[in-house]
């Protein structure tokens, strides 16, 4: 059987890419970003304050953390309520000895729920980052856009009344996405979401609806992936996170900022056996010159000055 040359024929077809979100570009060519007072690395800790329903739907699909037994599962359950109650606690108290403030992306059913968890945080000046609604509540090709947009204005509400903040920032559960998601959230007002993890440093994106900003929130320097799914040790995750942070700040002196992002769950991070990791990788990253240690919003207002 022959295929005829429509099948070879695409509209979008060129150098770049094949779509119109955000415009093809490579890292090494990019005009050097100088960060606040020369600093080096933009150091962005982001804790999540999830929280997961015991009659988990799992539509389309479960999100890492969620139930995975029968009815009632209350041994996952309680251990991600263990987080919220005790493990996010050891993360401020890591925090605080290099004072670093956090992006803390919270579901607005945490808000709901634990609203002094949220003060906890804001007193502390840290930045409140959207999470949706809850982590069952996924946005996703399937969903009706009317009710996604529900979704996002409900979140939205829900967070911004009990941190009273503007709210930049949004990361999807998951990072589950529809095609409308990013149009949706830029309509809402919002400067920036955390979805797309293809660079290391924020870009622009286009949507119908205007403007916003991808942030380099990433799924490899993510406890949950290195301890949890990947298996690896405490002492891997420390060694993991100060690579990292090497590699950066060697391009930083002949590249320009980098920006290193760190994503945390305080039920995999916060038990005791366990904090110690992050103690010392945080020592490890603060002793270096030229760290700045800032929350999502300052990092993405520090970026697109530099642009101009």
């Amino acid at each position: 059987m022959s295929v005829g040359n429509e099948h070879l024929e695409y509209r979008q077809r060129h150098y770049g890419m094949d779509h119109d979100r955000y415009d093809w570009s490579i890292l090494p060519r990019r005009k050097p970003v100088a960060w606040p007072n020369g600093a080096r690395i933009a150091l962005w800790i982001v804790p999540a304050l999830e929280w997961f329903p015991l009659d988990m739907k799992g539509v389309p699909f479960k999100p890492p953390g969620a139930m995975q037994t029968a009815y009632p599962d209350l041994r996952h359950y309680t251990l991600r309520d263990y987080g919220n109650r005790v493990g996010i606690f050891r993360i401020m108290q890591a925090l605080e000895r290099h004072r670093i403030r956090a992006s803390v992306a919270v579901n607005a059913a945490v808000a709901v729920r634990y609203p002094s968890l949220v003060h906890e945080c804001t007193r502390r000046g840290w930045e409140i980052i959207a999470n949706g609604l809850d982590m069952d509540q996924l946005h996703h090709g399937g969903l009706p856009v009317e009710q996604e947009q529900k979704r996002i204005t409900d979140t939205l509400a829900l967070l911004r009344q009990a941190s009273g903040q503007s709210v930049r920032g949004w990361l999807s559960p998951a990072k589950s996405e529809s095609a409308a998601t990013t149009g949706l959230l830029a309509a809402a007002g919002l400067d920036y979401v955390c979805d797309w993890v293809n660079d290391d440093m924020p870009f622009a994106m286009r949507t119908l609806s205007g403007p916003i900003h991808a942030m380099p929130h990433p799924i490899d320097m993510d406890d949950h992936t290195i301890l949890v799914q990947n298996h690896h040790t405490e002492d891997d995750f420390r060694d993991q996170l100060c690579d990292q942070f090497d590699a950066l700040y060697r391009e930083s002196a002949t590249q320009g900022g980098r920006i290193m992002a760190v994503s945390l769950h305080p039920w995999v991070i916060g038990q005791p056996y366990r904090i110690g990791a992050l103690e010392q990788a945080l020592a490890h990253i603060m002793r270096h010159e030229g760290v700045w240690a800032a929350t999502g919003s300052e990092i993405l207002d520090a970026w697109t000055a530099a642009q101009a």
